[in-house]
């Protein structure tokens, strides 16, 4: 989630997935590797897709020294006196629309923000920023189980669908056409969060209806009818700017629907 002001820079054209695969002489000093096209392994019985192969970062595109493989997970490290606002973009399939996706999360610090995005814009490649929708999470378990507009490339909306909370969005931009509880409210839903520890998480999108469940529990559920919903995009993996934090994650596997 992004805590601070729209930047300028989201105004500039969103970059295409070609834009991956540049050559490392054509890229700016610090700029993250560019990404290598690999196929995706091939669906099990159940139609999913295995995202992570537990031993490297083969099929995602980030940068190094933030992001890496270790023990079956992927792994994202910081220092705030370095630390980037920067994603791991998942590669091997390029743009997705209609999902379920299943992952685990575990913060391995007391501070920290991440989250995962999907349908999701590249508008930086060299500093591999993303922006659209995100399934939030954080370590102090303030904005875990939210939907948000991540650099407001969804048009700006902000927490979009806060947790313990149903919401359906028209044609206005500021607020949403109904706002209805969930049957577990927020605070319910905080105390079966279990910050510093594993938490499973089922993400789907389903044309213009996402639900983010978390340890067998909807945190939010929302319906996009507005001009600016997006439609198709990538899957990536956040580290917030301005903290000293490690997030990890683990078991990511996506069921391609469209």
């Amino acid at each position: 989630m992004l805590k601070r002001a729209a930047l300028a820079a989201v105004a500039a054209a969103a970059l295409g997935i070609a834009s991956y695969f540049v050559h490392a002489a054509d890229k700016p000093a610090g700029a993250a590797p560019a990404a290598s096209a690999v196929e995706a392994p091939k669906p099990d019985a159940e139609g999913f897709v295995q995202m992570f192969n537990g031993t490297d970062l083969s099929g995602w595109h980030g940068f190094d020294g933030y992001w890496s493989a270790k023990d079956g997970m992927i792994v994202g490290s910081e220092v705030k006196e370095k630390s980037k606002h920067t994603f791991l973009i998942y590669t091997a399939i390029p743009k997705i629309s209609d999902f379920e996706m299943h992952y685990k999360f575990r913060f391995g610090t007391p501070t920290g923000n991440s989250g995962v995005q999907f349908r999701s814009q590249i508008y930086s490649e060299p500093n591999c920023s993303v922006g659209g929708y995100q399934a939030d999470c954080d370590a102090a378990n303030q904005y875990t189980g939210i939907i948000y507009d991540e650099h407001g490339i969804a048009g700006g909306r902000g927490v979009m669908s806060p947790r313990g909370f149903k919401v359906v969005w028209g044609d206005d931009m500021k607020k949403p056409v109904s706002k209805e509880p969930l049957p577990d409210s927020d605070a319910d839903l905080k105390k079966m969060i279990k910050p510093g520890e594993w938490n499973d998480v089922v993400l789907v999108a389903d044309g213009n209806h996402v639900v983010y469940k978390i340890n067998g529990h909807v945190t939010t559920d929302l319906t996009d009818n507005n001009p600016k919903a997006l439609k198709e995009g990538v899957i990536a993996l956040q580290i917030h700017g301005g903290y000293t934090m490690d997030i990890l994650f683990k078991d990511l596997k996506i069921k391609v629907k469209k």
